[in-house]
């Protein structure tokens, strides 16, 4: 049973800053690649940001010199920085890991969602 929990999400005035983590639990081999999507109400789930298993990062245009993604191995956490926040950032908030099983079978899995809430 492999987990992941997203934490860091609250309110927060714009301009200002949070950070996000991702942490993956249970019995598995190795945590590839890590994505961060956000959702609101009426629209599709969209990447925000993402890390390769070889640490390569890719970010949408709308949070490029914003948003820093980043992860700890030996923590399984992988980190989405946000500064800058802008009222159009508020969503739910969702990491999704490609983990390789002790089985070594590779999964996907996502997490329960943290919001985010920019508002003065």
């Amino acid at each position: 049973q492999v987990t992941l929990v997203e934490s860091g999400g609250g309110l927060v005035q714009p301009g200002g800053s949070l950070r996000l983590s991702c942490t993956a639990s249970g019995r598995f081999l190795t945590m590839n690649e890590v994505g961060w999507y956000r959702q609101v109400p009426g629209k599709e789930r969209e990447l925000v940001a993402g890390i390769s298993s070889d640490g390569r990062m890719r970010y949408a245009d709308s949070v490029k010199g914003r948003f820093t993604i980043s992860r700890d191995r030996a923590k399984n956490t992988v980190y989405l920085t946000m500064n800058s926040l802008k009222p159009d950032d508020t969503a739910v908030y969702y990491c999704k890991a490609a983990i390789v099983l002790i089985s070594m079978a590779r999964v996907d899995y996502w997490g329960q969602g943290t919001q985010v809430t920019v508002s003065s």
